[in-house]
């Protein structure tokens, strides 16, 4: 009985009863089960199931970010206002500090789009070693690529239909969802931009982190800069006068 149950774990006594059987083992199945109790073999109630890795290199478990502006993540939402018309929203984050470093709100948004998006941030913040991304037209375009190769941030594209290779965004996206875009009704594209701008200071600035030792993301990017070593020198200036409400330059970034 315990070979048997440690060859089929997933087996409960009723079948060992019927293997022994089978094996010519002439026995009472009233007499297996008690047996059975008696030297605690039982089914697991719960299985773990087991985690793989992906197959890519890009991962966000193989290629881990280590430290603030090492990866960023990107990527896409689909929502829509009452009317039913669409809105795009173009997500991107610092892996690192969680930080929410920009949400894109539009009816369309191109390639042209996320390169003018990436270069205000690159600006304001400094640029990342790494963008991690799927493999969607904006993130593939050859106009991209040659701009993040000219201004020296490299792309990491996880494995196709692989999203849990890019499980930081994933994450805030589905947090995103939940808190705000499955809960709010949009009259209009302006009212989207509103609301999103909103959530997103709150999540950086207000809402603990779990990860973070629950600590904002704010906070915690405030803590790795003021630790940080002096010769890595302050990010360039921000280029744009509406940034001064930004909640990225109140961490020091």
């Amino acid at each position: 009985m315990k070979d048997l149950s440690r060859r089929y774990p997933r087996y409960g006594y009723r079948r060992i009863t019927a293997l022994l059987r089978a094996d010519g083992w002439p026995v009472n199945r009233k007499r297996v089960h008690r047996l059975w109790r008696q030297e605690g073999l039982k089914v697991p109630g719960k299985q773990r199931k087991r985690r793989r890795l992906g197959s890519s290199e890009n991962s966000c478990t193989r290629r881990r970010a280590e430290h603030v502006n090492h990866v960023w993540t990107y990527d896409f939402l689909m929502d829509q206002t009452e009317d039913g018309r669409r809105l795009k929203l173009l997500v991107i984050a610092d892996e690192f500090t969680r930080e929410s470093l920009s949400i894109e709100v539009a009816r369309h948004i191109t390639a042209g789009d996320v390169i003018e998006t990436l270069a205000y941030l690159f600006a304001v913040r400094g640029a990342p070693q790494y963008l991690r991304s799927g493999n969607g037209p904006e993130f593939i375009a050859q106009a991209i690529q040659a701009w993040l190769a000219s201004s020296g941030a490299a792309t990491l594209y996880v494995a196709p239909g692989s999203p849990w290779e890019n499980a930081y965004i994933e994450s805030f996206n589905s947090r995103f969802r939940d808190e705000l875009l499955n809960a709010e009704t949009f009259a209009c594209l302006k009212e989207a931009q509103v609301l999103v701008e909103a959530y997103r200071r709150q999540y950086n600035h207000h809402r603990p982190h779990s990860s973070l030792g629950y600590q904002t993301p704010a906070a915690f990017a405030a803590a790795c800069l003021a630790t940080a070593p002096a010769s890595a020198g302050p990010a360039p200036p921000p280029n744009r006068t509406e940034i001064v409400d930004n909640p990225l330059l109140t961490t020091g970034t």
